[in-house]
């Protein structure tokens, strides 16, 4: 992994950076102004003074009185002269002279004064304040933009705006918590989606056997109901019953915290082999396979449920033989069942699991509520596994559907 990745990644990395980066290049700079300002003041320092003038003092007569030399000239502020003068007698004088006052100068300053310590000092935090307040301000205004966008985005979604997303840029802290906001909007709006769909389906669902239910005591106007009448409105009751179960199920299947069993070992090879005699349909494992190779983590009324519906949904489109055949792959179960049946258009063969979704031309009459399939896919994320529609292996009409779940352990 490159260096550049965690600074990508890490907001506050970035902030640190760039600060530190600010404070370091501008330190430097000051740095090397005041060491060159420093040097250059050192060599003016110690450049040798030129000798100083001889000078003669002459009467009114212009006879010489004395003669002398300057010994020092002023180089820096408040500085003064000094002479040194020798007689005719040859005695030697000294003569000093204060420095000359300079009078103030109004909207003048002394720069030395303010370049110098502690007040230099002080102008070098300042500039350095204004730096790295001035370098900052770009990455903490974007960030607080981007912030901005994800307080807007989100009060927008719990005001109902469901379709509601926020963009995704970056790839720091901000980008991720933007991506796990619309991942998660997402999901909700899945799931009202789905149970609006559940809810407008279920009142159609339910309408129909209470209608033919209805119609059928209306006709029978206070006679005996023949046998064939009494079957078609215990036909009826048992597809309400039915219907409300399976709703109530996908219910609790949508809802991840809902209690629907206690989960432990379960053996595939008996649940399969319980369910295919109730449909007299075919078991098929492979030879020599452990019998704990076919246990499963998970709820055993679940499990059964999801088998039985794959089973019943074979048994009535099948025109032949049902086969349930269960193999260990790996750390996984399959379990497949096939039919001969008329099969799957590869079209169709992911709308099949929607809830109450039926294949163009089949007919209520067949039986089912269109809840089965979904179930079984619910049933199967809820065990963290998957299931599929393919065609048959042998190339044989019909249709195979693929239970994956993973292995108990």
């Amino acid at each position: 992994m490159s260096l550049v990745s965690p600074f990508s990644r890490r907001l506050y990395l970035r902030i640190w950076l760039a600060v530190v980066g600010g404070v370091a290049v501008f330190a430097l700079v000051v740095g090397v102004a005041w060491r060159i300002a420093a040097e250059h003041n050192a060599q003016q320092n110690a450049v040798q003074q030129p000798p100083g003038r001889e000078f003669v003092l002459r009467d009114a007569q212009g006879h010489p009185k004395l003669k002398g030399q300057a010994l020092r000239r002023p180089t820096e502020p408040g500085e003064g002269l000094e002479f040194m003068l020798e007689g005719l007698d040859g005695a030697a004088y000294t003569l000093e002279m204060s420095p000359r006052p300079r009078p103030p100068r109004p909207g003048r300053y002394d720069a030395a004064f303010w370049l110098s310590p502690p007040f230099g000092f002080l102008w070098v935090l300042a500039l350095v304040g204004i730096a790295v307040t001035v370098g900052v301000f770009p990455i903490i205004r974007r960030l607080l933009q981007r912030l901005e966008t994800l307080q807007r985005g989100v009060q927008r979604f719990g005001e109902g705006d469901l379709s509601v997303r926020v963009a995704e840029r970056g790839q720091d802290e901000v980008a991720d918590l933007a991506r796990q906001f619309n991942a998660a909007a997402a999901r909700i709006e899945t799931l009202v989606a789905s149970h609006k769909s559940l809810l407008a389906n279920a009142s159609h669902e339910l309408r129909s056997p209470l209608t033919r239910i209805r119609m059928g005591l209306e006709l029978m106007q206070g006679n005996a109901p023949s046998p064939n009448f009494r079957a078609e409105i215990l036909r009826n009751i048992a597809e309400l019953d039915q219907l409300v179960d399976e709703i109530l199920l996908a219910s609790r299947l949508d809802a991840r915290e809902a209690d629907v069993g206690t989960v432990e070992t379960v053996d595939l090879m008996g649940l399969a082999a319980e369910e295919c005699v109730r449909v007299d349909a075919e078991l098929q494992a492979d030879a020599g396979t452990p019998a704990d190779a076919l246990e499963v983590r998970g709820v055993a009324k679940l499990l059964r449920r999801a088998l039985r519906n794959l089973l019943e949904n074979a048994r009535r489109y099948s025109q032949g033989d049902i086969t349930m055949t269960l193999r260990a792959v790996g750390g996984r179960v399959e379990v497949s069942v096939c039919d001969h049946g008329p099969g799957v258009p590869p079209d169709q063969r992911e709308r099949i699991f929607e809830p109450f979704y039926r294949l163009p031309g089949a007919s209520e009459r067949s039986g089912g509520v269109g809840l089965g399939l979904a179930l079984v896919r619910s049933i199967a994320q809820r065990h963290d596994g998957e299931v599929r529609c393919t065609d048959r292996p042998d190339g044989a009409p019909g249709a195979c559907f693929v239970l994956t779940l993973p292995r108990g352990g």
